[in-house]
C-alpha cells in the first residue's frame, strides 16, 4: 500500500463496501479509518454468506486481525455504532477520536422533516443537522460521551503512528465525489465534502502521506434521493437491465443511468485518482460472474474497461464480479506476477 484512500466517483452506492472488505482481507492493513459525514452513509459488504449494513464502522471489520477508526471529521450515532459493534461481534480494536462529533435525537428529529427531508432527500439519521451544530460550535464530542469511553481514543496519532513504524493503511471514504458539499450538484448533496482530501482531513492523513487513491465507480450510475442525474433511465428499463436497486440506509429505490465518462473524468481530476475500482460488471455484462482473471472476461467487458482507462487515464485495478469480496480481478496481482 502503505497508505491507500478509498473514494466514491458518483453519487455513492459504488460497491466501495465490497472493494474495502476485499482490501482489508487481501492486503491485510494494520488499521482501516473511516472518514465522511456520518451514518447517512450505509455500506454494504458480505462476511461469508452474512450480508451486513454498516453505518459507523469502517467495512474492513471483516479482516479480525486490523485495527478500526473512525477519524475526527465524522459525527456519530453512539447507539448506531454500538449496535453493530454487537451485531457483527466485533473483537478487535475500535477506536472513536475524541473529537467526533455526537449525533443526539434533537439531530435526528430536524433531519426527518421539513426541507432537508422533503426536497433535498435527507436520510434522517441527524447527520446534516449534527455537522451544522459543529459548525456553529455547539456540538457535543465523543471525549464527553459516556456510552462509548471505552472507545474513544486519539485517531491521526494512531494512523500517523503505524506509518511511522511501515505498517500498511487503509482509509475508508463515504458517499460520493458528485455528493460532496464543495464539488458536488449542489444543494443535493452532503454535509461536508467527501473528496478524497475531506476523507483524509476528517482522518488526519496529511497529502505528503497519501501513497494510492483509488477511485470506485460501478459499470453505470445510480442515485438516490433528489437531485440531477443525466441520461436517467425509466424505472421499467432499469429493472430490465438488471439495474433496479435500493439504498442501503433508507430502502429508497435507486435512480439509474449509463456510464457517465464527463462525470468520472471531473471524479478523477478531483481525487487525483491513481487508480480505478469498477464494481458490478457483472451486473452490467453477461457472464462475468464471478470471474477471477481478466483474460477471461468476454469481450465486451473488456472493451468497456479499456475504454474507461482510456478516456479517463488511469489503470483500472481492481474488476468486482459479484457480490462476495473474493468476487474480484485483482489486475494488481496480475500485473506482479508478469514482473
Amino acid at each position: 500500500m502503505p497508505s491507500t484512500v478509498i473514494v466514491g466517483g458518483f453519487f455513492g452506492d459504488e460497491g466501495k463496501g465490497k472493494i474495502v472488505s476485499y482490501m482489508a482481507t487481501h492486503d491485510r492493513p494494520s488499521i482501516i479509518v473511516r472518514g465522511g459525514a456520518g451514518p447517512n452513509a450505509g455500506h454494504t459488504i458480505m462476511d461469508g454468506e452474512k450480508v451486513c449494513k454498516v453505518r459507523m464502522l469502517p467495512c474492513g471489520f471483516i479482516n479480525r486481525d486490523s485495527g478500526l477508526g473512525i477519524g475526527p471529521g465524522v459525527v456519530v450515532d453512539p447507539a448506531v455504532l454500538l449496535r453493530e459493534i454487537k451485531e457483527y461481534n466485533v473483537t478487535q480494536d475500535v477506536l472513536v477520536d475524541s473529537r467526533c462529533g455526537i449525533i443526539e435525537a434533537s439531530h435526528r428529529d430536524d433531519d426527518s422533516k421539513g426541507r432537508l427531508k422533503d426536497e433535498i432527500g435527507s436520510t434522517g439519521s441527524g447527520t446534516g443537522p449534527a455537522n451544522a451544530a459543529r459548525a456553529m460550535r455547539t456540538l457535543g464530542l465523543a471525549r464527553d460521551e459516556p456510552s462509548i469511553a471505552e472507545y474513544v481514543g486519539d485517531v491521526p496519532a494512531t494512523l500517523n503512528g503505524a506509518l511511522d513504524e511501515g505498517r500498511d493503511v487503509l482509509v475508508e471514504g463515504t458517499q460520493g465525489t458528485f455528493l460532496s458539499l464543495w464539488h458536488g450538484t449542489y444543494p443535493y448533496v452532503t454535509s461536508k465534502d467527501v473528496t478524497a482530501s475531506g476523507i483524509c482531513a476528517d482522518v488526519g492523513l496529511g497529502p505528503s502521506r497519501v501513497d494510492e487513491v483509488m477511485v470506485v465507480f460501478k459499470a453505470y450510475v445510480t442515485r438516490v434521493g433528489e437531485g440531477p442525474l443525466n441520461g436517467e433511465l425509466g424505472a421499467q428499463e432499469a429493472e430490465s437491465r438488471g439495474w433496479a436497486e435500493f439504498g442501503a440506509v433508507t430502502g429508497r429505490p435507486r435512480r439509474a443511468a449509463e456510464f457517465d465518462y464527463e462525470l468520472a473524468r471531473r471524479a478523477v481530476m478531483l481525487n487525483s485518482a491513481t487508480q480505478l475500482a469498477i464494481t458490478k460488471l457483472d451486473v452490467a455484462f453477461g457472464n462475468c460472474a464471478g470471474v477471477n482473471e481478466y483474460g477471461d472476461l468476454p469481450g465486451d467487458a473488456r472493451t468497456f474497461i479499456e475504454d474507461t482507462e482510456s478516456r479517463l487515464g488511469v489503470r483500472v485495478a481492481l474488476i468486482g464480479t459479484g457480490p462476495h469480496a473474493h468476487d474480484i480481478i485483482d489486475r494488481r496481482r496480475e500485473e506482479s506476477h508478469q514482473t
